[in-house]
């Protein structure tokens, strides 16, 4: 989500003139996403040298929201002072929106209550306009502080803002200090907060009680935001990703619990089933008794003995790696970037690499990982598999020579060969702001946001997750016509809420539908759909924030 979703009005020009200034002067360097989405292809951002202190302007103030989500009430900026305030621009279907969370919270448990975090979440889809699913992104990413919904850009245009994620540091006197955008930022927003803390402890105009918000929170669910969902037919076998349980539940396809792989803690820990953690498990891919899982947030591939019921790291570091779009290598000893699907074809295992916007392969028989198509470089652009551009593929399918990828961040159903040969073509899509709900044919169609998307019988059943349908499209005629859920989709419909993966076994589509926290079945002879009934399966008791947020007022 890199290009500039709207203009600066002119009324803030000389305004962001000034601001440009401070930002030099603050040492916090004014490093915008351009075309792609991680600053200077994905390495750190570098502090820049101070140039003294000067007068910083007022920085504008919180209104003009739709609404406040995390807190009892609005917050405005006057009953933030004696604290320094981060405004962290941000969007819920941004894969580098997402990788900052982890820093804020980071910052936030070192600096409590003195530093106050404030989302302010400026919408790039329709559906994320709704505060509903801004609500849902919260609890699905445990976010830990207030929200502003900015559906309609006020906030977002009021500071100069043209891309996501940009950051804002407000000082305790409520003034301007500096900005910076991308991801990777922690040790330079790290460090310029530890510089505001000590000049305002100098001055004596710092407030370090604690401070408490009303956050947001669910009861216990049997599933909380299960990402994706496998069907094994021939060993009645049905594997979910229990997304934000941290867990894999393991069924038969009726439901009736065999077993669950991770405690339900966050972590990255192998080991017994019992013991083994994961964080926001996605895809999945299945071989004989080894089930492969897409462990997102650990940036890692982790292997399921079926058997054994054992958890082994077969892939990553542990680290996320921002850096590298070229390199390949032994597995273990490669980073991983938010891997978010896979695909087993033969020797090799496909992955949707969303943090890099590229398709990466591990090759069993060689025993090396790295990139298959897509150049890093975050658009939509057909051509030699290396060259081609992507942007955050988040799913895959395989008709056996081509593989089907939903490119979640333009909308698109991307076409590949298997046999690494070839270029890569788009079935459906158009670029980064093309987006909708229309059917149609070729440069016609229109999705949301695709997550999911699975194939059969010639066709291409893809989960327009934004939509809150399932569409099937002819990858041969570029056709799209609605499969299950009704206009205007949304909220509107009870048939699915945001469904994120998709799955046959037989005549039976299983369906992660994923912000309502259930599987749905559908018959396809009948197109009846059912949600699973899961027996046997405890839920987990959900990790609860360590801090509630009281603005007295």
């Amino acid at each position: 989500m890199s290009k500039a979703f709207a203009r600066v009005p002119r009324g803030v020009r000389k305004k962001l003139a000034t601001f440009a200034m401070i930002v030099l002067v603050a040492g916090l360097p004014a490093l915008g996403c351009g075309k792609d989405e991680t600053p200077v292809n994905g390495e750190k951002p570098v502090a820049l040298a101070m140039a003294g202190e000067r007068e910083r302007p007022d920085a504008p103030d919180l209104f003009g929201g739709i609404g406040w989500l995390n807190t009892s009430k609005p917050i405005s900026l006057e009953d933030l002072r004696g604290r320094v305030v981060l405004l962290d621009f941000w969007t819920l279907c941004c894969i580098n929106c997402i990788h900052v969370l982890p820093d804020l919270a980071k910052l936030e448990a070192k600096y409590p209550g003195v530093l106050v975090v404030i989302g302010v979440h400026t919408p790039k889809f329709p559906n994320e306009k709704n505060s509903a699913s801004i609500r849902k992104a919260i609890l699905r990413y445990r976010i830990a502080h207030p929200v502003v919904n900015d559906a309609n850009h006020t906030i977002w245009r009021r500071y100069g803002v043209n891309s996501w994620p940009t950051l804002m540091l407000i000082d305790p006197e409520g003034k301007f200090y500096g900005r910076i955008s991308g991801e990777g930022v922690y040790d330079v927003l790290d460090q310029h907060i530890g510089k505001l803390v000590k000049e305002y402890k100098a001055k004596k105009k710092l407030k370090e009680t604690p401070i408490e918000f009303n956050l947001d929170h669910e009861q216990p669910k049997t599933l909380f935001f299960p990402g994706k969902v496998l069907a094994d037919q021939k060993g009645n076998r049905l594997f979910i990703a229990d997304s934000t349980n941290n867990r894999i539940v393991i069924t038969d396809l009726e439901g009736k619990k065999i077993a669950v792989a991770g405690s339900g803690k966050e972590g990255q820990k192998d080991g017994g089933f019992a013991q083994a953690t994961f964080s926001d498990p996605q895809g999945m891919a299945l071989d004989g008794n080894t089930l492969y899982v897409a462990d997102r947030k650990n940036h890692l591939i982790r292997a399921l003995d079926l058997k054994a019921e054992k958890v082994t790291t077969i892939a990553g570091t542990g680290e996320q790696d921002r850096g590298s779009r070229v390199q390949t290598g032994p597995p273990l000893k490669i980073g991983l970037n938010s891997p978010w699907d896979l695909l087993l074809h033969g020797k090799k295992m496909f992955i949707a690499m969303a943090g890099h916007h590229q398709v990466w392969a591990l090759d069993f028989a060689k025993d090396e990982i790295g990139p298959y198509a897509g150049s890093g470089r975050e658009d939509l652009e057909d051509g030699p598999l290396k060259r081609s551009a992507l942007a955050q593929p988040s799913g895959l399918a395989s008709d056996g020579k081509n593989l089907y990828v939903a490119d979640s961040e333009i909308s698109a159903i991307r076409a590949m060969p298997l046999d690494g040969t070839g270029e890569v073509s788009t079935v459906v899509g158009e670029g980064l702001f093309e987006f909708g709900d229309i059917n149609g044919k070729g440069g016609r169609v229109r999705l949301q946001h695709a997550l999911g998307v699975a194939y059969r019988n010639g066709k291409l059943y893809v989960a327009d997750t934004y939509n809150s349908k399932i569409k099937l499209i002819d990858p041969e005629e570029r056709t799209c016509e609605t499969f299950a859920g009704d206009a205007p989709g949304w909220l509107a419909d009870s048939l699915f809420n945001e469904p994120g993966g998709l799955s046959f076994a037989g005549d039976k589509l299983y369906v992660a539908d994923t912000n309502a926290h259930r599987i749905r079945v559908i018959d396809m002879k009948t197109k009846a759909i059912s949600t699973l009934n899961l027996q046997g399966v405890d839920p987990v008791e959900p990790e609860r924030a360590k801090k509630t947020i009281k603005i007295k007022g």
